[in-house]
């Protein structure tokens, strides 16, 4: 085996530096910058054996009561037009057990920011697929769950370790990736990265199982298969299979299924040149009989996870996308939350590529927006560390679906309220 390892970013302090400059230290959170990725180095497989061996792992639980569910996973697969996907007989099977999401969008495209984008309510501007460490005064899904007492975990196919914090796990017997960082979400944010009891929920799937077996399943899940598994490195085939396999098993586990609400669903569509509309269906014991085989038409995408999730268990939110973004129809019919509608000439949103940030490597760098701590939804507001972190700072008109967007932000990812 070949394993790549980098470094995460200081634990006291954020190096900055726009494109082409020396980095600086600073202090000042509105106007991070995307630090140079650090190159990875090669280690042995001795090296992944001694850090197996003493690898922090976790499995809390908890039984905090959602409104529809009490149990939320999302199953993500790879670069696969919509057609594609619903042509497959697999993942046909699903779609009639759940409900379909017929308009359901990635973010951009590669992969990476679309990862980002579904536990942070931003991509930051990313347009790539590099070693990404969010400075860890960004917060992201698992600071809402954990002020509840909502336990979470994350698991990926052919993580070497608990925590790991490579660029790569490749099998140089096939030559396959079996695990990449970029497809794990949580890792890129340096709040979970450095924190041991944080990064010792993000696991793989072969502890999945086990806590399945000893009914240690956390509430909150985000599962990404391997590169094979996922349908990147092979086809839509492999990837139904593979959800067939994994998948239909738990439907009737009782230390699954326990009011248990799934989403599967594409990081992006494969041909950049259409709209990117993905495949998604929610499937589980929370899904009423009368939706079973049913398809929804509204607009949603990945932000839409967080908010459907914030709903629920009736959470802060985290100040950006995930504020304006839809909460899926079937929770928001319990919760009150209005659906959003394109007011607007929707066939020209496509979502294929990124505005600015502070990650944007094509030299679209841009000062990341801070939260907007003012923000209401359904009288959920914005969690109080983000608040206090910065309240003081200049609030910009620009999440939740703002009108105004800011100077070279040419993709508004939200349409405006409907009446």
């Amino acid at each position: 085996m070949r394993f790549s390892l980098v470094s995460a970013a200081s634990l006291a302090s954020v190096v900055i530096a726009a494109p082409g400059t020396t980095p600086t230290v600073i202090a000042r959170p509105e106007n991070l910058a995307a630090p140079a990725p650090p190159n990875p180095t090669s280690i042995d497989k001795a090296d992944i054996v001694a850090a197996q061996a003493s690898a922090l792992t976790r499995s809390p639980t908890s039984n905090v009561k959602g409104k529809v569910f009490d149990r939320y996973v999302s199953i993500w697969f790879e670069n696969t037009d919509y057609d594609m996907a619903a042509a497959d007989p697999n993942f046909q099977f699903f779609a009639k057990k759940g409900i379909t999401l017929r308009n359901k969008f990635a973010v951009t495209h590669p992969s990476e920011p679309n990862y980002m984008a579904a536990v942070g309510g931003e991509y930051f501007g990313l347009d790539s697929d590099p070693f990404t460490a969010i400075p860890r005064n960004v917060s992201s899904v698992v600071d809402l769950l954990e002020e509840r007492g909502i336990t979470w975990g994350v698991y990926q196919e052919d993580m070497p370790y608990s925590g790991f914090q490579g660029f790569e796990y490749v099998n140089q017997q096939n030559g396959a990736n079996d695990y990449v960082r970029k497809h794990n979400p949580e890792i890129l944010y340096d709040s979970v990265a450095t924190n041991p009891d944080r990064a010792a929920l993000v696991k793989n799937t072969t502890l999945f199982f086990e806590d399945l077996k000893a009914n240690t399943l956390p509430q909150w899940m985000f599962i990404t298969p391997n590169m094979t598994s996922d349908g990147h490195d092979t086809s839509v085939t492999v990837a139904g299979e593979w959800l067939r396999n994994f998948l239909e098993p738990l439907l009737t586990d009782k230390n699954f299924m326990q009011n248990t609400l799934v989403l599967i669903t594409f990081d992006e569509n494969e041909t950049y040149s259409i709209q990117n509309n993905i495949f998604s269906v929610l499937i589980g014991d929370a899904v009423p009989a009368e939706l079973v085989g049913t398809t929804d038409t509204n607009y949603y995408n990945h932000y839409s996870e967080i908010s459907t999730v914030e709903a629920n268990w009736d959470l802060h939110t985290l100040g950006r996308w995930d504020v304006g973004a839809n909460v899926f129809s079937m929770v928001a019919s319990h919760t009150g939350d209005r659906l959003r509608t394109w007011t607007g000439d929707f066939s020209t949103m496509f979502f294929n590529y990124s505005y600015p940030g502070i990650f944007n490597t094509r030299g679209k760098w841009a000062p990341q927006p801070v939260p907007d701590v003012h923000s209401r939804r359904n009288g959920r507001t914005t969690l109080p560390a983000i608040k206090e972190a910065w309240e003081s700072l200049q609030p910009r008109n620009y999440y939740h679906g703002a009108l105004e967007i800011p100077d070279g932000y040419h993709v508004p990812v939200y349409p405006p309220l409907g009446a």
